[in-house]
């Protein structure tokens, strides 16, 4: 196959040190090129304090002399062609720093690695795969997903399914594309969102500690294995979101940090550029070519492998100067704050840049505090321009909630309504992630007090008030039937808890919700107004229930009714709005559920009797830890 020659001109040099060279992962890492008529791979390098530089690898035996590179302007970029070398060569760049030190150091724009344990690159095309999915990415651009439904699967691929023979019990790209489509396409997600794609040399890090931030982890495959998957998940109509990690970077010697013997990614002083807490290293966002590289690398996955969004990990680290940090161990801003000027103008560079040209691609703010305007438009002046907020909030008030003896939830009522009082201020995602079944929090099911049955039935309620509640739904494997164990990533979720009548019950519960959720376009066409969410009843604390209403845009909408307490509430009245008929939709004490088969009137007609605020109500008998919706 004809190669075309691969070159960097004095422009690509000029616009990579202005931080604005967007395609420079075509320009830097190692390329299959053709110079002369002779085939090789054309090798760049960003190494502005290097003495020296050499390209060693399976070409040439790893001969550390063989193969120097060429110094181009004072920019520190380098380059070398190699004749004869070719795809699936390993290699790595030979790092002369200026102290005299030898540094063995992978490709940052290496488009693959070495199966751990090894920590070389590994030459790739990324050319001539059959994309199959033309219609979904000319359908994205123009898809509003505020008004559009999205239920996102949180999921780590080696821990998902083990397989009985693969290496390492992992499924390649390909196999697992699979088990993972059909898993989706059953239960009726929107998305899914790939933990640990960016290449990383340690599992227990499960991804958020990277080396090589241009290439899929080889623990699955190729990058056109990676390419099949995504592509399939296109022709599923499920979107793809990546786990992306800007934050901080590892410190292990093959990797980023003081990549030619000098702090290059990194900010210089320790004060900036290391998080002491989590032994990593913080990019250096002041720095124009390190913005470079991070906003580049987004549009890769967005270009090369039609990733739909991002995911962004531990934005609070970036924006403040002191996250984690003790006095004298950070450093203030020009203007005495802790504000990280530098990463906020880092993150409106991105979000202009990224999503002015997409608009259909996903920027989400894993962002854990109040800093405002995280998802306001960038031309306000105070936006940083995210599509996404994860909740952080709710969460955290969700699951302290959750987790009460019913006794003594009365105490903690407004926790649960909280979230509503100021979620017109941005666009969230109402997140129950892998972060919240580690590390000794409990899984899901297991937050939950009382008997096995009654964790069941609470969850069935707290999940529907998850679901009927403003904001897009976030939910980590597993926690969809009732996984017992916390999540580890050295085996597989346990699926074999389907075999257990209570856990297949609370699966098809969850998926009688997603399927409720997509069906019904009030419950994600207006998810930061009023205008599409309403109280019927947030006050009454000493029974432990709520009433609430979603809205669309065609004037339909739901009543959502959660009791609890294990305490039937017999004649329960709720204020409703309107003298309609109210159709039920979803109960779960349906035995079906593993509920114990209370039943509710399946259309009740609302009474000309005013109830909390309403001219209308409507009365019915409450189940114990029991969800009721109406249609309307």
């Amino acid at each position: 196959m004809a190669r075309t020659k691969v070159f960097i001109s004095e422009m690509d040099q000029y616009l990579f040190a202005q931080g604005t060279h967007y395609d420079i992962y075509r320009k830097l890492g190692a390329h299959l090129s053709e110079e002369d008529g002779v085939q090789g791979v054309f090798f760049g390098v960003w190494a502005p304090n290097a003495r020296t530089v050499h390209v060693i690898g399976t070409f040439n035996g790893w001969n550390e002399t063989s193969h120097e590179m060429k110094k181009l302007g004072s920019g520190g970029i380098w380059k070398l062609f190699v004749p004869g070398a070719e795809e699936g060569n390993l290699y790595k760049f030979l790092i002369t720093a200026p102290d005299g030190r030898k540094l063995y150091k992978a490709d940052p724009f290496a488009n693959q690695a070495e199966y751990r344990p090894g920590t070389a690159s590994v030459v790739a095309d990324l050319s001539a795969f059959a994309w199959t999915d033309g219609r979904w990415m000319k359908n994205r651009d123009d898809k509003d997903i505020h008004k559009e439904p999205m239920a996102v699967y949180e999921c780590h691929i080696g821990s998902f399914m083990k397989h009985p023979h693969g290496q390492d019990g992992f499924y390649s790209y390909r196999e697992f594309a699979k088990r993972i489509v059909d898993y989706l396409q059953e239960m009726k997600y929107t998305h899914v969102e790939l933990m640990g794609i960016a290449e990383y040399p340690f599992d227990g890090s499960w991804g958020y500690q990277v080396t090589g931030y241009y290439a899929p982890t080889s623990r699955y495959g190729s990058p056109k294995d990676f390419m099949y998957l995504v592509d399939q998940l296109h022709q599923a109509g499920i979107g793809v979101i990546l786990d992306w990690v800007p934050a901080h970077f590892a410190k292990d010697a093959h990797g980023l940090a003081e990549f030619d013997g000098e702090c290059v990614f990194e900010h210089p002083d320790p004060r900036r550029g290391e998080h002491l807490d989590w032994g990593t290293k913080i990019f250096h966002y002041g720095k124009t070519e390190v913005q470079n590289f991070l906003i580049a690398n987004v549009l890769y996955w967005l270009r090369e492998f039609h990733v739909d969004g991002i995911r962004v990990d531990a934005v609070a680290s970036m924006l403040y100067l002191n996250y984690g940090k003790n006095d004298g161990q950070w450093l203030p801003n020009p203007y005495g704050g802790k504000e990280n000027l530098e990463a906020v103008a880092f993150f409106r560079h991105l979000n202009s840049v990224v999503r002015g040209t997409y608009p259909g691609f996903l920027t989400i703010a894993e962002e854990s505090t109040a800093w405002p305007h995280v998802t306001s438009d960038i031309q306000s002046g105070e936006g940083l321009g995210f599509s996404l907020k994860w909740n952080m909030g709710w969460m955290h008030d969700f699951c302290e909630y959750m987790k009460l003896d019913p006794l003594f939830r009365k105490g903690f009522h407004h926790a649960l309504t909280f979230a509503m009082s100021y979620n017109a201020s941005e666009n969230y995602i109402l997140p129950l992630s892998h972060d919240e079944v580690v590390h000794l929090k409990c899984s899901m099911l297991n937050k939950m007090p009382g008997k096995k049955e009654d964790k069941f039935a609470n969850l069935r309620v707290g999940y529907t008030y998850m679901f009927g509640h403003s904001g897009k739904k976030l939910l980590f494997m597993g926690q969809d039937f009732g996984q017992e164990r916390e999540w580890s990533e050295s085996r597989e979720i346990d699926w074999f808890l389907l075999g257990e009548k209570s856990h297949r019950e609370l699966h098809d519960y969850v998926k009688a919700l997603l399927k409720l959720y997509r069906s019904h376009p009030c419950l994600y066409e207006i998810d930061n107004s009023w205008d599409g969410f309403e109280w019927m009843n947030a006050d009454d604390g000493e029974r432990s229930t709520y009433a609430f209403v979603r809205r669309g845009s065609a004037g339909t909408g739901l009543l959502f009714v959660l009791n609890m307490t294990p305490i039937l509430r017999e004649g329960y009245r709720v204020g409703v709005p309107g003298g309609k008929k109210y159709c039920l939709v979803l109960n779960s004490d349906e035995e079906r559920f593993g509920g114990n088969g209370n039943e509710i009137p399946a259309v009740i007609a609302a009474e000309a009797q005013p109830y909390h605020y309403q001219d209308y109500s409507v009365c019915f008998d409450l189940p114990p830890f029991g969800a009721a919706v109406f249609a309307f």
